[in-house]
């Protein structure tokens, strides 16, 4: 019988039935693999151990190397296959074009006492072999520092796995609150080594704007900077080249950066920097003060469309990915209903309301975006007097934007506030690190128990839901201690739920896993919040 005949038989096992060779066997896994097998010995790694890897592959050999080697003190030599007995064993990372039965980010996975053997069809399944071989390894293998005295061994097993989704993100608001590209890069380390692969990069907001635009060169000098509270002024940006060293830092993680640039709404920074793009020509300042803010971009300005236009054409090729978010959430009306340039133009485009003005803005937007190769995706508003030709929808307000949506047909990414806003509290008391959003805690139950495949969908409608995203708004979150405590451990019960098939999922297994993980975030030394306190 062939791979994949073997493959779709396993599959068809796993929707028969929980994963109980898995969980008996104690293969701490996160997100739990589709298909696993305990079989004979397993394989120790040592100094004589050889990573086989060719082609395209061969980056992600090098990436095993440096996982392995803080920690073991070994110096595992990457190389082509030559055929020669090697005395420590083989981890062989191999590409199989043909293997359909894997798509795209599968991999299977299989250890015998002579070593280690993953395939994949592409880099991406050779990547996310790698973040399972590097759990099935003892703990100690995610010290910075050479830990004597561990047998580095994986037992034998074979596994199977390909993800559910393939929208598995995680996004960070950078606007409100200011990190460094250093951190960032750490986050994508994070979400990398759970299988998540799309970055959420919210850019622009009403506290400041953090990419830098050359033809608009204020949109840093001026609207990347506020003076908070105590007096001290607060910001910073990011050049165009950070942008391109965290693009391509990601792309080596398997995760795609799809950035926001906010519109019409939460536009004071940019305001703030050219505040004849605004309804009232200002002046304003960088806000210092979270919430909805009235003044947004001036929809009957022909000058608006320019600047954004503009601003866009230096965004989009930062960005390799297909999708760029337009934001379009939280607009109050209130600008567009004194203005005489917005009230003519609803007039002269036949309007009935400021809601298909905010429609018309973004069909502009829309169309310029489709005209130069990229997809639109923005908040639920965007359904608002109707949706964008070519948009798709990430729905924050519960699922009601996104089964809309998906029954027109379109594209959705699902981010309800009620299960994946990692800024809300974890529980009903107060966490230690700061204040946080309350009134409604999300622990880590609750997003585990998220069902991204709303019932009231046919199958073809469910067909477009893309995946679900975690979301981290930073109003209240300053600092990258901050940010680790509030994803960790809830950012692994996402890459469980969109990574993992619904039928196999278990939270009292997922529990024990979960703890296991702990003693990992220890020895890296990450904040994060035991669930269980």
């Amino acid at each position: 019988m062939n791979r994949i005949a073997t493959f779709v038989l396993m599959l068809i096992a796993v929707a028969a039935g929980p994963l109980l060779d898995a969980r008996a066997q104690g293969v701490d896994v996160i997100p739990q693999p589709q298909q696993v097998e305990i079989h004979g010995d397993g394989f120790v790694v040592t100094a004589d151990t050889l990573i086989i890897a060719e082609g395209a592959g061969r980056e992600v050999g090098e990436y095993l190397a440096g996982v392995l080697g803080p920690a073991t003190g070994y110096e595992l030599p990457v190389r082509a296959h030559t055929g020669d007995p090697v005395i420590g064993g083989l981890i062989l990372l191999e590409l199989d074009a043909q293997d359909e039965g894997l798509g795209d980010e599968g991999y299977s996975l299989e250890v015998t006492d002579r070593g280690i053997d993953i395939r994949a069809k592409t880099p991406a399944g050779l990547f996310y072999a790698c973040q399972t071989l590097r759990q099935l390894l003892p703990i100690e293998i995610d010290s910075d520092q050479v830990v004597e005295g561990v047998l580095w061994e994986v037992r034998g097993v074979m596994i199977e796995d390909v993800p559910r989704f393939g929208w598995r993100g995680m996004h960070l608001d950078v606007g409100r609150h200011f990190f460094d590209k250093a951190f960032v890069k750490h986050y994508i380390d994070l979400m990398a080594r759970y299988k998540l692969n799309t970055f959420h990069w919210h850019l622009t907001e009403d506290q400041g704007w953090r990419v830098e635009i050359k033809k608009y060169p204020l949109l840093t000098e001026v609207g990347a900077w506020r003076t908070d509270g105590d007096g001290e002024r607060y910001g910073g940006y990011y050049t165009q080249e950070d942008i391109r060293e965290v693009v391509v830092y990601a792309k080596s993680r398997f995760v795609t950066v799809v950035p926001e640039i906010e519109m019409p709404g939460h536009s004071v920074a940019a305001l703030a920097a050219y505040p004849g793009l605004s309804c009232t020509g200002g002046p304003f300042d960088v806000s210092t003060t979270w919430g909805v803010h009235k003044d947004v971009y001036c929809a009957g300005n022909e000058q608006t469309f320019e600047f954004l236009q503009d601003v866009l054409a230096e965004v989009m090729p930062l960005f390799p990915g297909a999708y760029l978010h337009i934001g379009g959430d939280e607009v109050p009306k209130d600008r567009w209903e004194a203005c005489e340039k917005c009230q003519g133009r609803i007039k002269a485009e036949g309007l009935k309301d400021e809601h298909e003005l905010q429609s018309y803005f973004i069909r502009r937007i829309d169309a310029f975006l489709t005209q130069n190769g990229k997809k639109l995706i923005g908040w639920d508003e965007i359904l608002e007097g109707g949706l964008a030709p070519g948009a798709a929808v990430m729905s924050w307000r519960g699922e009601k934007g996104g089964i809309a949506a998906a029954q027109m047909g379109r594209d959705v990414v699902m981010a309800p506030y009620s299960h994946l806003y990692f800024d809300f509290q974890q529980s009903d008391e107060a966490d230690e690190l700061g204040a946080t959003w309350g009134g409604y805690p999300i622990p880590l139950e609750l997003v585990y128990s998220y069902e991204p495949v709303p019932a009231e969908l046919s199958d073809e409608e469910a067909a477009h839901i893309l995946g679900a995203q975690g979301n981290v708004w930073t109003e209240p979150i300053a600092t990258p201690a901050q940010v680790r405590y509030m994803i960790l451990p809830r950012m692994l019960g996402l890459s469980e739920v969109v990574w993992s098939q619904k039928e196999g999922r278990d939270w009292e297994d997922f529990e024990r896993r979960v703890v296991g993980e702990y003693g990992r975030f220890g020895l890296m030394g990450l904040s994060y919040r035991d669930h269980r306190e």
